[in-house]
């Protein structure tokens, strides 16, 4: 997967952006992106009228439709990441995790060598602009708990349960 960190407002005044949706078991998803990157992907959207998509958002609400439908277990899609050079490390550390496995917020901190910034991962992964593609929800707390993700935990407990992750 491609990605890229990014000026936001740069980017957008770059180019126009695209818009798509996809309505999936976990509600209407918003796609969001330019001819050259994903740029959002936002759970319980409303949708908008008058938007119109482009051949990579396009191609993005395929690859999610394979993914609920299970036969999709990574992405294959450029993205674009706008955000600090910290926030960047925590979503290329949540990008390594594998489909159906968890780290705990405590793990990625350790793997990103500040094991001290707990809680900067949390809000890291909290500031995920392009959620399931840059799989936040992989990430738990240290007991196991489900605990911040900003689409609801019950999101999280059945994008989880999907992977084979959770099983309750």
């Amino acid at each position: 997967m491609e990605v890229m960190l990014v000026d936001q407002d740069a980017f957008i005044r770059g180019g126009e952006i695209a818009v798509g949706y996809y309505a999936s078991p976990i509600g209407l998803i918003e796609i969001c992106g330019s001819d050259e990157a994903i740029t959002s992907l936002r759970l319980g959207a409303m949708r908008q009228y008058g938007v119109m998509g482009n051949p990579l958002v396009d191609r993005a609400i395929e690859q999610l439709a394979d993914y609920f439908r299970g036969a999709r277990y990574t992405f294959d899609l450029p993205i674009a990441l706008a955000g600090t050079e910290f926030q960047h490390s925590v979503w290329e550390q949540i990008l390594a995790i594998p489909y159906g496995q968890t780290q705990s917020y405590s793990e990625v901190a350790r793997t990103l060598d500040k094991p001290r910034a707990v809680r900067a991962v949390g809000a890291a992964a909290g500031q995920n602009p392009i959620s399931i593609i840059v799989p936040c929800h992989r990430v738990i707390g240290s007991h196991g708990d489900l605990v911040g993700y900003g689409g609801g935990l019950w999101r999280k407990e059945w994008l989880l349960q999907h992977e084979g992750a959770l099983l309750i």
